[in-house]
């Protein structure tokens, strides 16, 4: 099966800014881009365990006869090729359906009128409802494209935190970047490390890993500084119990609170099948 991402266009200014960050992202890391440009404000997308009604404000109809074009001259422009897909089914209530067979999805933080505030401190339901679903992880991406030339693992433990380590490793493989660890420590260093050794990480961790950035005091927010400006942050999201993902998970929320860096999650179902 093929690597992808999948990328809603939006054909505005903003638009291109998300656009060229997924452009970056395959480019980099060697995955195929995969664009739809919608023709209605809203689509399905059916996964395992939950269908995602997504609901995009009217600017992503904007200038519908020069979107594919500006699609595709960005997409050539970085020497990368780019497949259009269109809705192949529709559900009962005749909305279109999107596959969901893909490996990444990039998303605004918000992407509906209700929600679409410019800037950090805010996930759109939707996007959320699409993290906690996805059987891939979701890339949200920076306000404006801006290259990232090192990856940063935000680690606490959980079973979607040691995933998204296990994609951080295999990014670092494809890419050449130096991965950095960081940690906010609720226990004892020993237990972290142990979870990392239990799930068959930590020899190819040391291989790429440049430094590691443990933290037993200080503010979580304030200790966000010490990640590079320019890193790919990694995180898990939902990770600590059923009360905690009702909130998305603290740590998360106030990392792409605080953080302007482009952000891939890991939902509890998403696993990056890189071939």
């Amino acid at each position: 099966m093929r690597t992808e991402l999948f990328h809603v266009f939006r054909n505005t200014p903003l638009g291109r800014e998300t656009l060229m960050q997924s452009i970056y992202f395959c480019g980099t890391l060697d995955v195929g881009l995969t664009v739809y440009i919608p023709k209605t404000t809203q689509f399905m997308m059916y996964f395992d365990h939950d269908a995602v009604q997504v609901d995009l404000d009217r600017t992503y109809l904007r200038a519908p006869q020069t979107a594919e074009e500006r699609a595709r001259q960005l997409a050539e422009e970085a020497g990368l090729e780019v497949r259009f897909i269109a809705p192949v089914n529709r559900t009962a209530s005749t909305l279109p359906d999107l596959p969901t067979h893909f490996t990444f999805m990039c998303c605004p933080r918000a992407m509906s009128d209700r929600t679409s505030k410019i800037g950090l401190g805010y996930i759109g339901p939707k996007v959320r409802r699409i993290i906690r679903s996805a059987t891939f992880p979701v890339l949200m991406s920076s306000p404006v494209f801006k290259p990232w030339t090192s990856i940063a693992v935000l680690f606490g433990g959980s079973d979607s935190a040691l995933n998204a380590l296990r994609t951080g490793i295999e990014f670092s493989r494809r890419s050449g970047y130096p991965l950095d660890l960081f940690i906010q420590l609720e226990q004892d260093a020993a237990v972290y490390e142990e979870r990392i050794r239990a799930a068959g990480l930590e020899k190819s961790l040391q291989r790429c890993c440049r430094q590691h950035l443990l933290f037993a005091d200080g503010m979580f927010d304030q200790n966000l500084y010490q990640l590079p400006h320019d890193a790919l942050i990694l995180s898990g999201a939902y990770g600590h119990g059923w009360a905690h993902s009702l909130v998305f998970g603290s740590k998360m929320e106030i990392a792409q609170n605080t953080l302007t860096n482009s952000m891939l999650v890991n939902g509890p179902q998403a696993t990056a099948h890189l071939n």
